[in-house]
């Protein structure tokens, strides 16, 4: 068996074999002499900082001893935080998770580490690691006694935040494994948890869930709104940020109500909720943020009205709608509600189509992502709406655009797992492949099999009892 050499034997051997004396290399990394003595000799503990200045020097990759140091220089001494915090950081940098689970482990066993592991945690995650900070969260929650702790409920936040994707299975048993923390964090932490929950559901059209966290966002909004503006709290900010002013939550809950009420068929009692985010006359606040939003609602409100009459049947509001949506900069969803009324209606859109041509070719390539749990429904609604406007096409007898906006629904569909409508494209498929020509007919079933062998093996989920 081979013995590694200790840090302090390799670069004992490198200043030999570069004929170097400590001072001349310490010039070198920029460290004093007498530092460099003291590590070579043993009789001073290395930081990492020093550490990467010593592999720096000797042409090494940064990480080349990181495994020796956690041997040498953690486990064969007493922990110390301070010394290890840094190297923490420093191997999620790297990339050297390995490296940083295997401390982590070592950590675990004192109590006394976790809270400080779930700094790091906070701090990691804000820069982007997501992996390393999912790790660290996921130890600290398992090593918390307090169930109901607020720190144990931030944990379950954030790897719901971490796992949400474009995998349609995978954010259904995120939401899941989240939703039974959500009462435990801050309640104005919990307005944007509810949300980011609300949106998911959405994505999934899972709409009494859309209903249930809507209503209790909503209700939570309009107490701190209240706290906020009681006259013995007057101006008195909430100790945490929210992502959105306080009203937004209030406001938009009725938005997601409005919306799961339209899916659902009942076209009354979304207008209600629609006519409680139009009317915002209550907010107090005059802020520029503020007047951004209210904008956003009235705009919406203006376009969510014209879609709800156009699902009722009323025909007659869609020049009003095109005319609303066409100073929008990205109107993916509203486009697919025109072709949804189309479709359902047996009505000619020809021309709206060929208005909104170019932006529609733009959405062929580019998703137009918004943020988190937001980007999930514009990636289902990219979905719904090549499926739709192939639908609307073939129905027309034009097959060779019809049959290739169906493949891109196919694909598309099966980025994200989305069963139903992997079924629907399969479904009008055969309705129509007798029109397809035997190119097509290869395109088609290629993209399938590439489609089924991705999602063979997902497992299903279910949400509570729906």
């Amino acid at each position: 068996m081979e013995i590694t050499p200790t840090i302090r034997a390799e670069i004992q051997t490198y200043l030999k074999r570069k004929g170097l004396t400590m001072t001349e290399f310490g010039r070198i990394i920029d460290l004093n002499v007498g530092t460099v003595s003291s590590i070579v000799t043993g009789n001073r503990s290395i930081s990492v900082h020093q550490l990467d200045c010593i592999t720096a020097g000797m042409n090494l990759p940064l990480d080349y001893f990181y495994e020796r140091y956690i041997e040498e220089c953690i486990e064969e001494s007493p922990l110390n935080w301070k010394k290890i915090c840094p190297f923490l950081y420093r191997c999620i940098e790297l990339g050297r998770l390995d490296c940083l689970q295997r401390v982590v482990i070592l950590l675990l066993d004192n109590p006394s580490y976790p809270p400080s592991l779930f700094e790091v945690a906070e701090n990691v995650y804000k820069d982007g690691y997501n992996e390393a900070a999912a790790y660290l969260y996921k130890k600290v929650a398992e090593s918390e006694k307090h169930q109901h702790s607020e720190r144990l409920a931030i944990c379950q936040y954030r790897l719901f935040q971490i796992n949400i994707g474009q995998d349609r299975a995978v954010n259904l048993q995120a939401a899941t494994e989240f939703a039974p923390f959500v009462d435990r964090l801050d309640e104005i932490e919990q307005l944007d948890a509810l949300k980011d929950l609300a949106n998911v559901c959405r994505s999934l059209s899972l709409w009494d869930k859309v209903q249930e966290f809507a209503h209790r966002m909503g209700r939570l909004g309009q107490l701190q709104y209240h706290l906020v503006h009681n006259s013995k709290r007057k101006g008195k900010e909430p100790r945490k940020k929210l992502s959105r002013p306080l009203f937004v939550y209030i406001a938009y809950s009725e938005l997601l109500c409005a919306n799961a009420c339209d899916a659902k068929g009942d076209h009354e009692q979304a207008l209600k909720h629609i006519r409680r985010y139009t009317d915002l006359s209550w907010v107090k606040e005059k802020d520029p943020d503020t007047l951004y939003w209210l904008g956003k609602f009235q705009q919406w409100a203006k376009i969510n009205t014209c879609v709800n009459k156009l699902m009722s049947g009323d025909i007659s509001v869609l020049p009003d709608y095109v005319d609303y949506i066409s100073g929008e900069q990205h109107i993916f969803s509203e486009l697919l509600n025109v072709i949804e009324v189309a479709n359902r209606y047996n009505i000619d859109i020809d021309h709206i189509l060929h208005h909104f041509e170019p932006k529609i070719a733009a959405y062929r390539n580019q998703a137009h992502l918004n943020t988190l749990t937001e980007q999930q429904v514009i990636l289902e609604e990219t979905v719904r709406f090549w499926y739709k406007l192939a639908k609307y096409n073939l129905f027309k007898g034009r097959y060779i655009y019809g049959f290739k906006c169906l493949i891109d629904a196919l694909k598309k569909a099966g980025t994200i797992n989305h069963v139903l409508l992997i079924s629907n494209c399969a479904g009008l498929f055969l309705r129509f492949s007798e029109y397809a020509d035997p190119n097509t007919q290869a395109q088609f079933h290629s993209a399938y099999e590439e489609v089924w062998e991705k999602n063979d093996q997902e497992d299903g989920f279910s949400f509570g009892n729906n």
